[in-house]
């Protein structure tokens, strides 16, 4: 159960969906597009409500909480879709450095990401339901990201959005 939470929380770190100043910020921003065209074969698949685009869309902000077990079923299952986790659904450090790497990180940023992720699984108590043990890994990534300032802001977010409409 605690290696789907790694691929999950690798989901997260790519679900911003903002254009960024910081290039920091411009790598998580440019993984989360990837996220996204993945995000909707994922629902179809796994029949999800409409519900999930809020939490994705709300993800960054700061004071929005995730409740929703759907997005954490989402989440496994993008983690599943971009090979960041092996047959076992266990993280695959490698896969998930390059993946970061592939879209802009420097090999620090890159290692700093699976960090999180990776302690962040440890963090979390185990729970019967895997998908609200990812629920809880993503909100342990959210939380960590916003102290590092990676976290892009708001109005940014919802600027894109809004151009997407």
């Amino acid at each position: 159960m605690c290696k789907q939470i790694k691929l999950i929380l690798v989901a997260f770190m790519c679900l911003s969906l903002s254009k960024l100043v910081d290039s920091s910020q411009q790598v998580i921003k440019d993984m989360g597009e990837n996220f996204g065209k993945a995000l909707d074969v994922c629902k179809q698949e796994m029949d999800l409500p409409d519900s999930i685009y809020m939490d994705f869309m709300n993800f960054w902000k700061e004071d929005y909480e995730l409740t929703n077990r759907f997005t954490g079923c989402a989440i496994m299952c993008l983690s599943k879709k971009l090979e960041l986790v092996d047959p076992d659904l266990q993280l695959h450090h490698g896969n998930a450095k390059d993946f970061a790497m592939k879209h802009g990180a420097d090999e620090n940023l890159a290692a700093d990401l699976v960090k999180i992720i990776h302690d962040c699984g440890n963090s979390v108590p185990p729970q019967e339901d895997q998908c609200m043990h990812v629920l809880e890994w993503a909100k342990c990534f959210k939380k960590e990201i916003h102290k590092r300032d990676l976290a892009p802001p708001m109005d940014v977010v919802v600027g894109e959005v809004l151009a997407e409409v």
